[in-house]
């Protein structure tokens, strides 16, 4: 587990066992490089009095220059709450810098917050920050997880104002489509806050903390799903106001005014984005707020990801134009380098222009020439043109007498080319055959006219052929019926055995099994770009892309992807 690759950082937030609808939490964060000590005086005077402690076992005695397991040498102490410690460190061993949990083997949390961090770090998902190490050693229980250098918490964010429209969309896609993965594997976070959400310099959405930072706190829930739904819908809910929405201030963040209840985010703010505005709503309808529009609560992150998909595509804002200043001529282009600087005050001479090219003698007889032979090579071309076009005339003629002007007509118009034109796409939604889906919160970064981010198939161990399930894919939605003549395709990663078949279906549900559907096309390629061609177009709404074999590529850190048969559509265009 420590042969990971660089990065990261957990939390260790305050408030004791408060839910995270009741109170906010007041201390810091571990892991983002900007970050400093913030742990208020009431926090360590609580910890030390003893009062509403869960337990009375003081810390190690640990200083910086420290080493656990003769390799990770402790640096600076972030945090310092509850009987333990969080730590920046220095992994000598690899050389990066991560994070470090310690507290006592005899603390009473100690089994559960090693439990904790075990099982998280067998999700492996990359979209969480990684615990690397869990060690029970010298009677000191110690956490091992990624230290993120280049990456800001959403409470740093937030400083400065909302989030951009398309910002926070990425946000809660990513955030929720992490979230139902891990409860997919019996994982919850019961901690999700601005303080454990963190953006990459590449833009990617991360989350900290995973079941460990509710171990660190003794924190349980008996509704796991419906507490980080809620947390999720509170993120974005502040994403798009720059308010916490309920009465307590909390992570900088001013609360709702008192006795108006939750408002939707579009009545506090002017220029919400009303579909984000319904989400948010909708996922903190679990704690008495109701839904706009009637529409029903989303209880659990998988319902979070479906309303995602469900709702209109927001495109990615256009980059902005700026006018280049005028062009500025220096005073060497102007013939005056190494001239003398006039005096201020004194009236310089003006140079008299020079003279207009070729008025002398000689530029007159020139001139003349010149226009002699323009002028009769004019004529000679002329005269070679028109008896060529009177030749031409002549064949024509002949030819009339055994072709009918409409029959060359038909065949022109006969080999003239249809024109191909690209289809717009309404919506998409991930086909899953068989098991597990992939990425099904990315699908609509697949046609946002962007190749920079995309949708990503899970890396597998078997290949290049998908062993485990019948293949993986994309259903888009044209709207209505259209021609399909073609389909291209931008992947990532290049590389032999790259299989993409064409089918048309009749819904963008899963239930509609591959035996049923009409195969329109098939192709393989080795590099980052494919092209489906079907033989003869057919009308369709629903087009499937489907991958059914893959080449094997390295980790990729900019897609958190683990090397693997794998594959990523970042762009696509349905023709007909």
């Amino acid at each position: 587990m420590a042969e990971r690759s660089t990065a990261a950082v957990d939390v260790a937030d305050d408030s004791g066992k408060q839910p995270l609808t009741a109170q906010a939490d007041q201390s810091t964060a571990d892991g983002v490089a900007q970050n400093r000590e913030r742990d208020t005086d009431n926090d360590e005077a609580q910890e030390d009095s003893g009062a509403g402690g869960p337990a009375k076992t003081s810390p190690p005695e640990l200083h910086s220059g420290h080493k656990l397991a003769r390799r990770y040498r402790l640096e600076e102490c972030v945090t310092r709450l509850d009987g333990f410690s969080s730590w920046r460190a220095v992994d000598e061993k690899l050389r990066r810098a991560v994070g470090v949990h310690i507290l006592p083997a005899d603390h009473s949390r100690a089994r559960s917050v090693l439990a904790a961090a075990r099982s998280s770090a067998l999700l492996g998902d990359p979209r969480f920050v990684q615990v690397l190490d869990a060690v029970e050693e010298n009677d000191v229980v110690y956490v091992v997880h990624e230290w993120l250098p280049d990456a800001t918490e959403l409470t740093t964010l937030l400083a400065t104002g909302p989030l951009e429209v398309y910002d926070a969309y990425q946000m809660v896609s990513q955030v929720s489509a992490a979230m139902a993965a891990a409860h997919r594997e019996g994982l919850a976070h019961l901690r999700l806050n601005p303080n454990a959400v963190l953006r990459t310099s590449t833009g990617q959405w991360r989350i900290r903390g995973l079941a460990v930072n509710a171990a660190l706190r003794g924190i349980s829930s008996d509704t796991p799903q419906r507490t980080d739904t809620e947390s999720i819908g509170a993120l974005l809910y502040a994403a798009l106001t720059q308010r916490w929405p309920y009465e307590s201030d909390a992570y900088g963040l001013s609360g709702l005014p008192k006795d108006i209840g939750l408002i939707p985010p579009d009545q506090v703010r002017a220029g919400v984005h009303r579909g984000l505005s319904e989400l948010a709503m909708r996922a903190l309808a679990n704690d008495g707020a109701t839904a706009s529009r009637h529409e029903s609560a989303c209880t659990t992150p998988e319902e979070l990801v479906k309303a995602i998909g469900e709702m209109p595509r927001i495109r990615p804002p256009e980059p902005a134009f700026t006018t280049p200043p005028d062009y500025q001529r220096t005073t060497y282009q102007q013939g005056t380098y190494g001239r003398p600087t006039p005096h201020s005050g004194v009236t310089q001479p003006v140079p008299p222009p020079p003279p207009p090219p070729l008025q002398s003698r000689t530029g007159k007889a020139l001139k003349w020439a010149v226009s002699a032979l323009l002028i009769a090579a004019l004529g000679l071309g002329s005269w070679q043109l028109a008896d060529a076009l009177l030749e031409q005339d002549k064949q024509s003629d002949d030819t009339n007498r055994t072709q009918t002007t409409d029959g060359g007509d038909n065949d022109k118009k006969d080999n003239k080319p249809k024109p191909v034109k690209p289809l717009g796409i309404q919506g998409a939604q991930e086909y899953v055959a068989e098991g597990d889906a992939q990425h099904p919160g990315d699908v609509g970064l697949t046609y946002d006219d962007s190749t920079t981010t995309g949708w990503r198939t899970s890396s597998y161990t078997d290949g290049p052929k998908i062993v485990i399930k019948p293949g993986v894919g994309i259903v888009y939605d044209l709207g209505s019926d259209q021609e399909v003549s073609a389909a291209t395709l931008s992947l990532r990663y290049a590389g032999d055995h790259t299989t993409i078949k064409l089918y048309a279906t009749d819904s963008l549900s899963s239930s509609t099994p591959l035996s049923s559907m009409k195969e329109l096309g098939e192709t393989t390629t080795n590099s980052t770009s494919a092209k489906v061609t079907v033989d003869k177009p057919v009308k369709s709404r629903y087009v499937l892309v489907w991958l059914t074999a893959m080449p094997y590529s390295g980790h990729d850190s900019a897609h958190y992807s683990q090397p693997g048969y794998k594959q990523a559509i970042t762009d696509i265009k349905l023709l007909g």
